[in-house]
């Protein structure tokens, strides 16, 4: 081998050690940005947490004449403080139960909304504290459109196609039932459940015979009917559901209604039904049952 040849590989070699030094220096910068984002997404989440337990704690300082709307108020306070530590102890690189915290904190506000209203409606605060309720209704409103907004960017930028072939739940009612199959307001006759529910039109999504499943979780969170056996799986987990059928999807808007037996006797306040197809989550809805 003579020098010029030497030379040649010498700085072959060189420029390839060169050119993988520099693909794997920004490997290690684009993975830094990509936790440090992740890090910030998550204080951003533990700062919506912290002021929605701190909301919560100032409508437990309100006078509410009402054993019931008291008690779910303690509980839902509860369940926020319970999400704020699970928050902070999950690594911030965990992104799919960090996505699962997001959706609680949405449902979370849901039901917030709806206790505000009944809150109002008793009508028991002065002026200035309803001056105060309205103001932190609105910081509500307005955090959960930004939570929203956050929610499609997200989706738009990692399951644009997916979400283009989901069904969704254009419309959802739940209809307590005694054992004659009547509806009723009594809460010592309820017998059962119906849901019904429309499917909304997607010409995205691949027509064909699916099956739905439907999960109903009591004020307690007791999942309804679950001795009925019916599984699915969701996010790689076997889940058991309350009902389950199967329908036939043209691309069209379509209606099915699903039953759920009680076994025992109902329990007042807010139940929570959530419906699965092909594997998603395509609708999610809160209903009051009051004594």
């Amino acid at each position: 081998m003579n020098k010029t040849t030497f030379i040649i590989i010498i700085s072959v070699l060189s420029l390839g050690i060169a050119v993988l030094l520099f693909f794997t220096l920004r490997q290690r910068h684009d993975m830094k940005e990509m936790v440090e984002q992740m890090e910030f997404e998550k204080e951003q989440l533990q700062e919506e947490y912290e002021d929605l337990a701190i909301q919560f704690d100032g409508y437990q300082e309100l006078d509410i004449q009402n054993d019931s709307l008291q008690e779910l108020l303690s509980r839902e306070q509860q369940r926020v403080q319970d999400l704020l530590e699970e928050l902070r102890v999950t690594r911030a690189t965990n992104a799919r139960r960090i996505a699962e915290l997001k959706k609680e904190l949405a449902t979370v506000r849901e039901v917030m909304v709806e206790y505000v209203h009944q809150i109002d409606s008793l009508n028991r605060t002065n002026e200035i504290l309803t001056n105060e309720n309205r103001h932190l209704t609105k910081q509500y409103q307005e955090a959960s459109t930004q939570n929203q907004q956050l929610q499609q960017e997200k989706s738009q930028l990692t399951e644009v196609v997916k979400r283009a072939a989901m069904l969704e739940i254009k419309s959802f009612v739940a209809t307590p039932l005694n054992k004659r199959d009547r509806k009723t307001r009594v809460l010592s006759q309820i017998e059962k459940f119906q849901f019904d529910y429309t499917i909304a039109k997607n010409i995205t999504c691949e027509p064909g015979i699916k099956a739905i499943y439907l999960r109903v979780v009591s004020p307690v969170g007791e999942l309804l009917n679950e001795a009925r056996g019916y599984t699915f799986f969701y996010e790689d987990a076997e889940l058991a559901c309350s009902a389950a059928q199967n329908f036939e999807f043209t691309g069209e808007e379509c209606s099915g209604t699903l039953y759920v037996p009680l076994s025992g006797e109902a329990t007042q306040g807010f139940y929570n039904a959530d419906f699965f197809v092909d594997g998603n989550m395509i609708g999610s809805f809160p209903f009051q049952i009051k004594k």
